[in-house]
């Protein structure tokens, strides 16, 4: 097996450093010190996505996007992941549930997100439905030839940035019927209850809705009646593979980071990298970003090349998981290395430690990714993922 990048993916991660450095290492200290990507700043880096040639990367040519593959994709999500305050979500990548769509519904949805005309945002969680989408009570009824939503939905990032929803709801309340709908947001009926605080600095909100009686009609519903639960695993893929990608590039940054401290800090005498204690610390980031890139490119190499659905979600969780976690403990380790300057807001690696956290929580929590891979493993084996 020949793992080396070929010239194209040399270009793709070229390209994306460069935007990285340009783009979005300027606006971290304006968006911490916002709160928010500014307004004002929002058509100028939309533009320069464009310039980047990163337009919905995840998103077929005739679709209207780069037509990248997931390794690709993988390539440049690293890259970005290494700016903090999710900066990373400039860059739009529609869901890829929206290839299911029907022409109609590409042509009003699909292509306008991929060229940065439109942006959706999916709505899932619940105040009592998060890790079992089972529990979901959205429910769309059937009225005349219509259909009536009614809901409440928790968790839905960059809503303030987005103009559609795509939302997980039960046909006729039937848990047996999940089904997906667009949603177009000045739709009546469809409120914007608040956008709370949380742990970390995101360039969009992530608000709680209520769709209190929004009517749709039979062309606004995403695939077919009872396809929602599919079509979500199938979006949860793509977000968990660019979740491991996003913690890779943040756990790199920061490792470089204190690697450089250690370095030029001098204690005692000599530079602290020189006693063991910091020297072991590094070593050890170095192997779980080691470790963490192995897999995460692994499995994006095998959902290029392997038609195998479960298969594909299986793996994903793994990843997840691992690179979520590792990720948690380089960054961990290279404050304690940076010490009270680690602390300090104005340093990139406090801001990626709040960053990080939320990456064993939103897309499914480290304890339902453990629970996805040990029910793989009780149905076709230990073999799933440890088998090369």
């Amino acid at each position: 097996m020949d793992l080396r990048l070929s010239d194209d993916q040399k270009a793709f991660q070229t390209r994306a450093r460069a935007f990285l450095e340009d783009v979005l290492l300027p606006m971290e200290p304006v968006v911490e010190a916002a709160g928010r990507l500014p307004v004002e700043d929002r058509p100028r880096v939309r533009q320069a996505v464009r310039d980047a040639g990163l337009a919905g990367i995840n998103h077929s040519v005739p679709d209207g996007g780069q037509g990248l593959s997931v390794f690709d994709q993988c390539l440049v999500n690293e890259q970005l992941g290494r700016a903090s305050c999710g900066l990373w979500a400039v860059m739009w990548q529609p869901p890829i549930c929206l290839r299911h769509g029907t022409p109609e519904q590409k042509e009003r949805y699909l292509r306008p997100s991929c060229h940065g005309e439109r942006r959706g945002c999916f709505a899932i969680t619940e105040p009592g439905a998060g890790s079992d989408p089972g529990a979901v009570e959205a429910r769309a009824e059937p009225v005349g030839n219509r259909f009536r939503i009614h809901g409440e939905k928790w968790f839905v990032t960059s809503w303030e940035a987005c103009d559609y929803v795509i939302v997980h709801v039960n046909l006729d309340g039937d848990p047996k019927l999940p089904t997906l709908f667009l949603v177009d947001k000045g739709a009546p009926g469809l409120r914007h209850v608040r956008s709370p605080k949380f742990m970390h600095t995101f360039i969009f909100d992530h608000a709680e809705l209520v769709f209190d009686g929004v009517e749709v009609s039979p062309e606004a519903m995403l695939g077919e009646p009872g396809q929602g639960f599919d079509l979500t695993k199938d979006w949860f893929v793509e977000a968990r593979l660019q979740i491991a990608a996003h913690c890779i590039g943040a756990a790199t940054r920061a490792a470089e980071i204190a690697d450089a401290y250690a370095t030029e800090r001098r204690q005692f005498g000599r530079a602290i990298r020189d006693f063991q204690a910091i020297e072991f610390m590094i070593a050890d980031m170095a192997v779980a970003i080691m470790a963490a890139k192995s897999m995460t490119y692994r499995i994006a190499w095998e959902i290029d090349h392997l038609d195998d659905r479960k298969l594909v979600h299986a793996r994903a969780s793994a990843a997840k998981l691992f690179c979520s976690e590792a990720a948690g403990r380089v960054i961990d380790s290279a404050l304690q290395i940076l010490g009270g300057r680690g602390y300090m807001r104005e340093n990139p690696v406090e801001r990626l430690y709040r960053d990080i956290r939320v990456d064993r929580i939103w897309e499914g929590t480290s304890e339902i990714q453990r629970a996805i891979v040990g029910g793989q493993i009780r149905k076709r084996g230990l073999g799933l993922y440890t088998d090369w």
